[in-house]
């Protein structure tokens, strides 16, 4: 599985993929954060808050995770390779695991430099240091966990084509479907326990602070059902 996570890491940074994604998501959140006007602007604000990016990251990531996973499965199969994978002495997870941590990790690596928000929010409080780090602290958390499940989703949607476009539109039709997809439900319809189904709630509620397990039950088993039909997809293809 190493192996496979090695040759995914390097295979993204020998190309400019790696650094493209990296780039348009900094490039994204630095500009709808601190130079657009609008909603998102923390510097309209006029308090020391990061609400806006935990509010717009998702919807960057529906997009971005999907184009870094597109590849993982359905190159493998356009250029007849993916069959020589699954003879290699390696079970069939862990080959999609190293595949799942390679883009994972390649997100948190993009995910990493905005930590330079938290310092820069941090001191622009009156007085400095006026931040809510608990709130700010489950906010990551909950952005790790939609990351994990978000990744988790675009390695399937690359087992299903050997077409990377059609496995980038499944992956964010499927992650969109699932983040905000039950909330657009009309009212007679929609109620708590519908709205529980959808990703968003569980990350806003993670993002006040509170951890509950049934929040992270639910990101797990997003995951964990995602990468199992992965498994079971690249099993047929043998």
């Amino acid at each position: 599985m190493l192996a496979i996570l090695k040759k995914e890491i390097n295979s993204f940074f020998a190309s400019p993929i790696g650094y493209l994604v990296i780039a348009i998501f900094l490039a994204l959140n630095g500009l709808f954060l601190w130079l657009f006007k609008g909603e998102f602007n923390i510097l309209d604000y006029g308090f020391a808050d990061l609400s806006a990016f935990f509010l717009l990251t998702p919807w960057i990531l529906i997009f971005l995770i999907p184009a870094v996973t597109m590849r993982s499965f359905s190159d493998e199969k356009k250029q007849g390779t993916l069959e020589l994978l699954l003879t290699k002495p390696i079970s069939h997870t862990k080959i999609v695991l190293g595949k799942y941590f390679g883009a994972f990790i390649l997100i948190l690596i993009a995910l990493l430099p905005t930590l330079l928000y938290v310092y820069t929010v941090y001191q622009l409080g009156n007085p400095v240091g006026n931040l809510d780090i608990g709130s700010t602290l489950g906010s990551y958390l909950g952005l790790l966990f939609l990351i994990a499940a978000y990744t988790a989703i675009g390695i399937f949607a690359s087992t299903l084509s050997d077409n990377q476009i059609v496995a980038f539109i499944i992956a964010i039709f499927i992650c969109f479907l699932l983040y905000i997809g039950f909330e657009s439900l009309p009212n007679s319809i929609s109620n708590n326990f519908i709205e529980q189904l959808g990703m968003s709630a569980h990350y806003k509620s993670m993002s006040h602070g509170v951890l509950d397990t049934r929040d992270i039950i639910y990101f797990l088993s997003i995951t964990i059902c995602f990468l199992m039909i992965a498994k079971l997809n690249i099993s047929k293809a043998k």
